[in-house]
């Protein structure tokens, strides 16, 4: 059965159009011109979009720019599409035209369409609703992209920070209890002083709130916006009060103090408050890249390993060893991490280059933006479900492995001084006899009293007097 289409004319001639499609004919150009990645527009995106066309036409109704039966009629389109229907309809690969121009007539090509069939007209007439004359009215591709991407990462800002702080908070409620549980540092990868893995695990939670309070301080500069500025950041064919008012709707909207820029031009010329976000998820990245390798190197074993902690067993570790377990979830964190810090490198690029008044680079920009948001979001909490709420201690192999260390030796620093200490944890390398024997043997103190030491020092971190 052959596809029914509907023809449509624009400045370059006929073309022809899905005939069930609610999108136009520079939408159908865009899917022939960019078939790149065989991927449509983030959701968010979708909606934020559509946010700024609705704001746009409450704020062109108030000037008296739009007539109001014209004015609700886009409006109640875009409201059906932020309440998540017809997002199919918007198909614009996310490579495609600079500065998204193809996105931008997709989302009024659908909105008018929407709007003329609710008023009794039909798809591709574009009577009385115009996708430029009406749904872009005191707008340009120019201004409402850049919004729009600000809108899509506020919306996904809070969600990724939620699993940030549910991620840390599992680490720090695991480090509570297990404060007490002394096991022996490691620096350079070798035997180090007694700590505990409570105040490990507990520094990771640390680390994690640190990021993600770094990146909600973020929300702040995302919320001014370039709206209003038009092609140029000039206000060109825009009503008076425009831009304060569509800014006051999308506040609405949003819930978020959502502003005019004091410098219109500004943000639309630059990308540095997104980029700001980009360095964020870059450092968050990094951080996990870091906690995931030493979860893997804590778990590892179970024979050959250090073996201090173990995680559930999500599915079977290999297709030839059978009865393996593999830390698989904190695996696939590591390569999502891998994978945003390229995308921030991306960002990075994207990011310069701008000339003069815009940025063509905006689409890809805000996709690998989309992207790296996403993909940390769903990554950490899926780690933290699966794997990091089942984390167990074993506490017998972290005694051993505490009360045999050669970096034991460090304790006796206060009694016999350092060059005597690193005899004795030279004696006890090269014989293999654990430092607390040796120490015995030398009239150091008594066994028992070096393991009381060695408790107390990594509880705490002190020892009660300087020995001997």
């Amino acid at each position: 059965m052959s596809k029914k289409f509907r023809v449509e004319r624009d400045s370059l001639g006929e073309y022809q159009v899905p005939a069930d499609a609610w999108y136009g004919i520079q939408t159908a150009r865009a899917l022939d011109n960019f078939p790149i990645s065989e991927r449509p527009p983030d959701h968010d995106f979708i909606v934020a979009h559509v946010r700024v066309k609705r704001a746009a036409a409450v704020a062109n109704k108030t000037a008296g720019w739009l007539k109001p039966k014209l004015a609700d009629a886009l409006i109640n389109a875009a409201d059906a599409i932020i309440a998540g229907q017809y997002h199919d309809q918007f198909v614009v690969d996310r490579f495609q035209a600079g500065a998204g121009t193809s996105h931008n007539m997709n989302t009024n090509e659908v909105i008018a369409n929407l709007a003329n069939v609710a008023m009794g007209g039909k798809k591709g007439q574009y009577q009385p609703a115009h996708p430029n004359d009406h749904v872009n009215m005191g707008q340009s591709t120019n201004d409402t992209i850049p919004t729009a991407i600000r809108l899509a990462v506020l919306t996904k800002l809070p969600r990724l920070c939620d699993a940030v702080e549910t991620m840390a908070h599992v680490f720090s409620e695991t480090g509570e209890r297990e404060w007490a549980t002394v096991k022996s540092a490691r620096t350079h990868l070798q035997d180090a002083v007694p700590t505990t893995i409570g105040r490990e695990l507990k520094a990771y939670a640390w680390t994690l709130n640190r990021c993600a309070k770094r990146l909600a301080g973020a929300q702040e500069a995302l919320c001014e916006i370039g709206l209003g500025g038009s092609a140029a950041g000039t206000g060109l064919n825009t009503a008076p009060g425009y831009a304060k008012a569509a800014a006051e709707e999308l506040a609405r909207l949003t819930s978020l103090p959502i502003r005019p820029a004091a410098n219109l031009a500004a943000q639309m010329q630059s990308m540095a408050d997104l980029q700001y976000v980009a360095h964020g998820l870059r450092g968050l990245a990094l951080e996990l890249t870091r906690i995931s390798n030493d979860m893997r190197l804590l778990a590892s074993g179970p024979r050959t390993g250090l073996q201090e902690i173990n995680f559930p067993a999500v599915q079977p570790g290999s297709s030839i060893m059978p009865g393996k377990v593999n830390p698989v979830m904190f695996e696939m964190l590591n390569q999502v991490c891998y994978q945003v810090i390229g995308q921030d490198t991306a960002i990075a690029f994207m990011t310069q280059a701008g000339q003069l008044e815009l940025n063509v680079m905006m689409p890809a920009l805000g996709s690998a933006l989309f992207d790296g948001m996403d993909w940390l979001t769903n990554a950490i909490t899926v780690t933290t479900d699966k794997s990091l709420k089942g984390l167990e201690v074993d506490r017998e192999r972290l005694r051993d492995y505490a009360h045999t260390s050669v970096g034991l030796a460090t304790l006796l620093n206060l009694a016999i001084g350092y060059k005597a200490a690193a005899e004795v944890a030279q004696e006890s390398t090269r014989s293999g006899r654990p430092i607390r024997e040796i120490v015995a043997e030398r009239n150091l103190m008594s066994a028992h009293e070096f393991d009381r030491l060695v408790e107390q020092a990594g509880r705490d971190g002190n020892i009660d007097q300087p020995l001997g």
